[in-house]
């Protein structure tokens, strides 16, 4: 019977074997036997003492041949005070004491719960939108934060003076604002962007258009790019000033538009405001009115068109278009 310190013997661990007929001291059993204490030898129902017997492993030796009328019977244990080993590869799930099913696609925990394959986070960047005109931006799945950069469109420069006591070329148009913020999207799926438009050189003795507001939408977070303002005619000397910002992690004002020149004889028009975060060239004024530059109008995204020229000498005195404001969106899992 158990006791402290003593393992209960279980079925699982007991052997029996006997024999009849035989005249022989030496039998085979069908266990490894780990000493005489652990069996039970009887001879025709008598127990017999460890002296008249020995053993060595599965062989069992009697100190006398039996006679072919004797009934040998044996019990005994597998091992003492040792542990069954299962044989490699002869355990399976079905003795395990799990929860859930298993399957070809789940896997068992520490806890021995089966539980679904899911498809591993994998966090960092993953794709980038980019929006030149007006639309919608959905997020795509297992985005989690994103990037957005957005920018106003640019205003247009100023028409030269076509007439006049001095020849003074135009102000450049201002350059479109910059906005960017970080923004969790777990509970944001879309965004109302608005690109702010272009806008268009001056004619000669005209001032020209502030560039179009470009803004962010998502129902938690407005980000707004204001356009660059438009050029001055010429013959003045204030400077148009880029668009402002708000809403973001980063704000800034677009770059103003440089001055109209001036002098007794000549004038040129003033060069396009470049934007706080570059995204392309700006605006190049007429030198002197003397030729006409091709690059009049502004490069890139968001900035300002070059002022026109002053009345003297040749070269067209129509300011430079501005260029359209940008957002892009950088997306992170």
């Amino acid at each position: 019977m158990p006791y402290i310190g003593n393992a209960v013997s279980k079925a699982s661990q007991t052997r029996r074997f006997d024999v009849t007929g035989s005249t022989s001291a030496t039998h085979t059993l069908s266990w490894v036997a780990p000493n005489e204490q652990s069996l039970i030898v009887t001879i025709n129902g008598v127990k017999q003492h460890e002296d008249a017997y020995s053993v060595s492993g599965t062989t069992l030796t009697l100190t006398s041949a039996l006679v072919a009328a004797d009934k040998l019977e044996v019990v005994g244990i597998i091992d003492v005070g040792t542990t069954d080993t299962p044989a490699q590869d002869s355990v399976n799930t079905d003795q395990l004491a799990t929860t859930g099913t298993a399957s070809s696609s789940t896997f068992l925990r520490g806890d021995m719960a089966w539980t679904a394959i899911s498809t591993p986070d994998v966090s960092g960047f993953n794709s980038m939108q980019q929006f030149t005109s007006s639309g919608t931006w959905t997020k795509p799945s297992g985005i989690t934060k994103i990037v957005v950069e957005i920018f106003g469109g640019g205003g247009g420069g100023g028409g030269g003076r076509s007439s006049g006591s001095y020849p003074n070329g135009a102000n450049g148009g201002g350059a479109g604002g910059y906005s960017m913020k970080v923004i969790d999207v777990s509970s944001i799926s879309t965004a109302t962007v608005t690109i702010g438009a272009a806008s268009s050189g001056a004619a000669a003795d005209n001032n020209a258009s502030a560039g179009g507001n470009s803004t962010w939408v998502d129902g938690t977070n407005t980000l707004t790019a204001n356009g660059g303002t438009g050029g001055l005619m010429g013959q003045n000397n204030i400077s148009n000033l880029g668009g402002t910002a708000s809403g973001g992690d980063v704000n800034a004002s677009g770059g103003a538009g440089e001055c109209g020149y001036h002098n007794s004889t000549y004038g040129h028009g003033g060069t396009g405001g470049i934007q706080a975060g570059s995204v392309g060239g700006c605006g190049v004024g007429d030198y002197y009115g003397n030729t006409a530059l091709t690059c009049r109008n502004a490069f890139g995204y968001a900035h300002g068109g070059a002022g026109g020229n002053g009345q003297a000498g040749g070269g067209t005195k129509t300011g430079g278009n501005g260029a359209g404001g940008w957002c892009k969106v950088m997306e992170y899992k």
